[in-house]
């Protein structure tokens, strides 16, 4: 299926739903990925980059098969 088989594709599911919340959701991931402007992050969200930095620069990381059994283990909870 080449890319304009695609889009028409998904217009047609698109029209079908019924839910409000995934044609919400559609509108917002498109919002973003067409978003020409710079993306501006909040303070809150520098102070835990900054925060990420730090323990990373302090070897405070998981290998991705840790963090994904820690991540395994809190969805099960």
């Amino acid at each position: 299926m080449n890319t304009a088989e695609l889009k028409v594709n998904v217009i047609n599911q698109i029209t079908l739903l019924k839910e409000d919340y995934l044609v919400e959701e559609i509108k917002r991931l498109l919002d973003f990925e067409l978003a020409q402007g710079v993306f501006k992050l909040s303070s809150k969200q520098k102070e835990r980059i900054a925060e990420a930095k730090q323990e990373f620069k302090k070897g405070k990381i998981f290998s991705e098969k840790t963090a994904n059994k820690q991540i395994d283990e809190w969805l099960k909870k």
